[in-house]
C-alpha cells in the first residue's frame, strides 16, 4: 500500500510538475514575444529618429550654404557701382529735410530749386536737351583774355 500511495503521490506531483512547467513555458513565450516587440518598436523608432536628424542635418547644411550665399551676394551689393552714390544721396537728403525744418527761408527757396532740378532731369531723359546740346553749341564759362596792350603792366 506504501507503495500504490507512493506511486498516486509521484504521479500526481509529476502532473502538478509538467503542469507548471508547462505554465511557466508560456509565461517565458509571453515575456519573449513582448521583450521582441518592444526591440521592434526601439529599432523602428531609432531607424524613425536617424532618419529625422539625417534630414535635420542636411536642410541644416542647406541653410548654411543659402546664408553664406547670400552673405556673398550683400557683400557684392555692398560692393556694387552706385551703392555709395546712394548712400551720399541718403545723407544729403536727410541734411536738406533738417535744412527744411529747421531753417525758416530754406524751405520754398530748396523746393523751387528742386523743382527746377527736377524738370531738367526730365528733359535730359526725355530727350530734349541731348537733342539741343548736340545741334546747338554751347556757350563756354571761360573768360575772354583781352589782348591789348597796358603797356606792360601784366
Amino acid at each position: 500500500m506504501f507503495v500504490y500511495g507512493l506511486g498516486a503521490g509521484l504521479i500526481i506531483a509529476a502532473l502538478v510538475a509538467f503542469y507548471f512547467s508547462m505554465k511557466i513555458g508560456r509565461i517565458n513565450d509571453e515575456k519573449n514575444k513582448e521583450i521582441q516587440k518592444y526591440k521592434n518598436m526601439l529599432s523602428d523608432r531609432m531607424e524613425l529618429e536617424a532618419e529625422g536628424l539625417k534630414k535635420v542635418k542636411d536642410e541644416n547644411e542647406e541653410l548654411k550654404r543659402i546664408n553664406e550665399n547670400l552673405r556673398v551676394s550683400l557683400m557684392a551689393l555692398r560692393d556694387k557701382p552706385g551703392r555709395k552714390e546712394m548712400q551720399r544721396l541718403q545723407v544729403l537728403q536727410k541734411a536738406a529735410d533738417r535744412l527744411t525744418l529747421n531753417s525758416p527761408g530754406f524751405g520754398p527757396v530748396w523746393q523751387a530749386a528742386l523743382k527746377e532740378s527736377e524738370d531738367e532731369f526730365q528733359k535730359v531723359y526725355s530727350g530734349f536737351i541731348p537733342f539741343i546740346k548736340r545741334h546747338i553749341p554751347r556757350p563756354t564759362d571761360a573768360e575772354v583774355i583781352d589782348v591789348q596792350d597796358d603797356g606792360g603792366n601784366s
